[in-house]
């Protein structure tokens, strides 16, 4: 985190009281005082704020300074290039988005998504999709925040004297800014990195385009179809079908958007933060040493998941909840591109691929989230969902869409044949949802249970299937 822009400018010797040694200061015992740990945290505050519009703490409201973040992803795809999008490369994003959305109308019972294609540079991908990074990652952020203030203040050297409560509440708190824009830095530099390697809003599965908008980037494309001999036209339209795949799903599947983004936020919230560098450079931090505290922020942080039953449960629904999505987008495009595109085979081995060498999903969440997606589990749901074509048609096929309770398990991805042929479709279509909600409430007061084997009962066991 060198690079990024923080630092300190040296406190004077005015007011330095450090040598008096007084054994009740905290400080003491790491060459200073609380005046002048004071001094320091408020120039590394001056410096924060005026390294750029929005740089500072103030500029955002949640616990990831977010402007900041913004300026160094953005900065970070400007130094690789980032051509603008010209008129000639919109219309040919917006023609491909359209033939895509004609080609998927005769393989799946969703309806298009798309109301508004657009073509997007590295850079709008940055602006248009960091709202939805913010809901993703504010509860890990969190996490590192908190724990970031908590290990600066535990490596004060004990409990802060009653006398110096009141200055170093303030001083703790900006700390804790600080940490947030340092957060905010490493989230810059991920998506940065991540802007370089996208084709569209849909990369990872997520949501990440505004409502009703498909995109693809024009330089993503040219450079997944690097090495394929294939026609750019021919690899735009293969990226198309895939953008507007996810379009359909997240449009037309009233609960997935909720589901998934939650399953996300769900699996951060039981993240560990492992501070234990920044832990050990504050243990001795030297306060005569402006620049300090700025290396014991900057230490390494690594995000580990917590071996509990919740979290165990949040990471399989997140993980299942992904492979499913991805799945059936890999089923529906192939059926489309079929005898459409020459190319189709080896664009869908190209993606594959892509995943095992840990494309940008794959990347995406182990940087910012922690998870390591098993590109196993991807394979599998599509085995799932074109098990379901083939026994249930396409209509049936989709109707398991239709609610979160109707979907496959982690379970089921193991044993696809069992969930295609042990829930027959008429059961699925004349499903008495309202009935299946009251059985549920009665469950969960304790007043009756539903009575009906595993099979025919999708309750609430699901989601810690798999732990």
């Amino acid at each position: 985190m060198s690079d990024l822009p923080f630092g300190f400018n040296r406190p004077g010797d005015e007011g330095d009281d450090s040598s008096s040694g007084r054994p009740q200061d905290p400080f003491s015992a790491m060459g200073g005082d609380m005046r002048q740990f004071a001094d320091m945290l408020r120039s590394f505050a001056d410096m924060i704020q005026s390294s750029g519009p929005g740089a500072g703490p103030a500029g955002s409201s949640g616990p990831l300074n977010w402007d900041l973040a913004r300026n160094i992803a953005r900065h970070t795809v400007a130094e690789q290039g980032d051509p603008s999008v010209v008129d000639a490369e919109r219309r040919q994003v917006t023609e491909a988005l359209r033939l895509a959305d004609l080609w998927l109308d005769e393989r799946t019972t969703l309806p298009a998504g798309i109301r508004t294609p657009q073509a997007w540079s590295r850079s709008e991908w940055i602006e248009r999709t960091l709202p939805v990074w913010s809901q993703i990652c504010d509860p890990i952020a969190t996490r590192m925040v908190e724990s970031m203030g908590g290990a600066l203040g535990g490596g004060l050297g004990g409990p802060i004297p009653d006398e110096m409560q009141a200055m170093a509440g303030p001083l703790i708190g900006m700390v804790k800014q600080m940490a947030g824009a340092m957060v905010g830095g490493q989230a810059g530099q991920a998506l940065g990195a991540l802007a370089r390697e996208v084709v569209g809003s849909s990369d990872i599965g997520l949501p990440l385009a505004p409502d009703g908008v498909g995109a693809l980037l024009p330089t993503g494309v040219a450079a997944f179809g690097e090495g394929l001999e294939l026609s750019t036209e021919e690899v735009r339209l293969y990226l198309a079908l895939r953008e507007a795949a996810h379009q359909r799903l997240f449009a037309h599947v009233p609960w997935l958007r909720a589901y998934v983004l939650g399953a996300v936020e769900d699996y951060a919230r039981g993240i560990t933060v492992d501070l234990s560098g920044i832990e050990q450079a504050v243990a001795g931090l030297d306060l005569s040493d402006p620049e300090a505290l700025q290396r014991a922020l900057g230490g390494e942080i690594s995000l580990q998941p917590e071996e509990t039953p919740q979290q165990k449960a949040a990471l399989v629904r997140l993980e299942t909840a992904l492979a499913l999505v991805e799945g059936w987008v890999d089923t529906v495009v192939n059926e489309a591109a079929e005898g459409r595109l020459p190319g189709a085979v080896k664009l869908a081995e190209a993606v594959r691929r892509r995943r095992a060498t840990g494309g940008p999903a794959e990347r995406t969440f182990a940087t910012l989230v922690g998870l390591e997606l098993r590109p196993r589990r991807l394979r599998e749901a599509g085995v799932l969902w074109r098990a379901l074509t083939q026994a249930r048609g396409v209509e049936g096929r989709d109707a398991v869409w239709g609610h979160p309770d109707l979907m496959p398990t982690a379970a089921d991805l193991d044993d696809p044949d069992g969930f295609v042929h042990g829930r027959p479709e008429s059961e699925l279509s004349d499903l008495d949802l309202s009935k299946l909600t009251d059985g549920l409430d009665e469950r969960d007061e304790g007043t009756g249970t539903s009575g009906k084997p595993d099979d025919d009962d999708p309750g609430t066991e699901r989601p810690s299937e798999g732990s």
